[in-house]
């Protein structure tokens, strides 16, 4: 009996020492069910109803061409006759102090661009020779030359442009925008990605929702088959069952969101209802057919059936016409540390004319005003070679370029150095592009946020300053 009580007393002293010392007493728990509430409360019934931003934005919906792999500031916007002077030579001294260089010996030999480049438009912006069709549109590009980011590599860059932070589980500025803006479309999601090349080296968090309910993230559209796995009925299973089955499945998650307000239950029956409608819309989106020769001549455009960076660029046209928010397109072919001579014209080759043709599309279709157009990479390339003929990664200074959605036409913002490696003017690091986004789409950067383990969270977190030198 002595026995069993003293196993009693120290199942309950065992207890109290738990709950004391390893669960911060009964206010950790009491926290943790606060945390949970917050969690649950922070996404409404319908979390893709259409809402109002914090004031009238400029811009209405994005495509953000993201060009992985980083293309070469210096051989494409920012020319630098004294680079060119002094080929071959060593870097000055001091531009290297406290200078650390990703793959390369930072004392390598400067490297000029054996590209010519010339001035265009009413404004007289230069353009590599390599961006004849993006050079006729210079009068509505808004350059900005001194972009710079914190991370030397892949990865961690891209995740870093596309999220506000280089690791992983932030949501994605698509997903941002689709939390913000709510969905359009009844047919389509709201947040689109379309991958050529290689895709990403940052994979999925690219264009993921993190911690927001997932039915913010990113839908990957496919370029063959069903647009989306798994989208097409299996035999045997008709629209009338399928339809039974939903609305079966919809009342059972109804009576779990009226019980706990689970935001993911809530998502759940919204990617239910998608799902279903995009077995119609997402096939006729795909089929280019409708679309004349002139057009897909204007895209080069060869085969509408193949896949690549030229239909991506059509296919964003077709998606924002269909009120999609935000359309990410991804073609990871720009890491030139090597044969720089000949990779990086033919890139060029590759994306210049679906550029141009998706711009002037969108000019023609009185849709550029409202679309903000976001060309760029995760960062620049070094003024030193790589080898005989490459250049390596470089975060301190690079070039973005915006078109459309309330930016300015015809203008450079910030400037670099002598050598493109350093920013001199005007500095826009990414929190400050993310939070100028934000901004165009009518966002307070500060005041859009999302509570999360106790905090609120935001795309730009601690960070971020409008760029208003360059909007419109």
């Amino acid at each position: 009996m002595d026995h069993e009580l003293k196993n009693e007393a120290a199942s309950i002293q065992s207890r109290r020492w738990f709950l004391r010392n390893c669960g911060v007493g009964m206010a950790g728990l009491a926290l943790n069910s606060l945390l949970a509430r917050d969690t649950a409360t922070s996404s409404p019934a319908n979390p893709l109803a259409s809402r109002s931003p914090h004031f009238v934005p400029k811009a209405k919906r994005v495509i953000y061409i993201f060009q992985a792999g980083a293309p070469s500031h210096l051989d494409l916007f920012d020319h630098k006759q004294e680079l060119i002077k002094r080929d071959g030579e060593l870097p000055p001294a001091e531009l290297l102090e406290g200078y650390r260089a990703a793959f390369i010996n930072p004392k390598s030999a400067l490297l000029g661009t054996k590209f010519d480049f010339n001035r265009h438009g009413q404004s007289g912006i230069e353009i590599s020779e390599l961006l004849p069709n993006i050079a006729k549109h210079v009068d509505d590009l808004c350059f900005i030359k001194s972009m710079q980011t914190d991370a030397v590599n892949h990865a961690p860059a891209q995740i870093m442009l596309s999220t506000g932070h280089s690791q992983f589980g932030r949501p994605s500025i698509g997903a941002w925008t689709l939390y913000g803006l709510g969905n359009e479309s009844e047919d389509l999601p709201g947040y689109v990605v379309l991958s050529s090349a290689k895709g990403t080296s940052g994979g999925a968090s690219n264009y993921g929702c993190g911690f927001l309910p997932t039915v913010y993230n990113g839908v990957p559209f496919r370029g063959k088959g069903d647009p989306i796995l798994y989208l097409s009925n299996p035999k045997g299973y008709d629209a009338q069952t399928q339809r039974s089955s939903l609305d079966a499945l919809k009342q059972l998650n109804q009576h779990t969101m009226a019980s706990i307000s689970d935001p993911e239950t809530a998502s759940r029956v919204q990617a239910y209802e998608t799902a279903y409608r995009l077995q119609t819309s997402a096939p006729e989106l795909m089929d280019l057919g409708s679309e004349s020769q002139a057009t897909l001549d204007a895209y080069a455009i060869k085969d509408p059936k193949e896949s690549n960076f030229a239909r991506n660029c059509l296919l964003a046209r077709r998606l924002v016409e269909r009120d999609v928010r935000f359309v990410q397109l991804f073609h990871e072919a720009w890491d030139q540390h090597d044969s720089l001579d000949t990779d990086l014209p033919k890139n060029c080759k590759y994306t210049d004319q679906p550029v141009a043709a998706l711009l002037q599309d969108l000019k023609d279709r009185d849709l550029l005003k409202d679309t903000l157009v976001v060309w760029g990479g995760e960062f620049g390339r070094t003024p030193m070679a790589q080898g005989d003929n490459g250049r390596d990664h470089h975060n301190r200074a690079f070039t973005m370029w915006l078109a459309g959605g309330g930016v300015k036409g015809g203008h450079v913002h910030g400037a670099t150095d002598d050598f493109g490696f350093n920013v001199t003017e005007n500095p826009v690091h990414v929190h400050d592009l993310n939070a100028t986004l934000l901004h165009l789409l009518g966002f307070d950067h500060e005041r859009l946020t999302y509570r999360f383990q106790g905090r609120d969270f935001r795309l730009t977190d601690v960070h971020g300053h409008v760029v208003n030198d360059i909007i419109a």
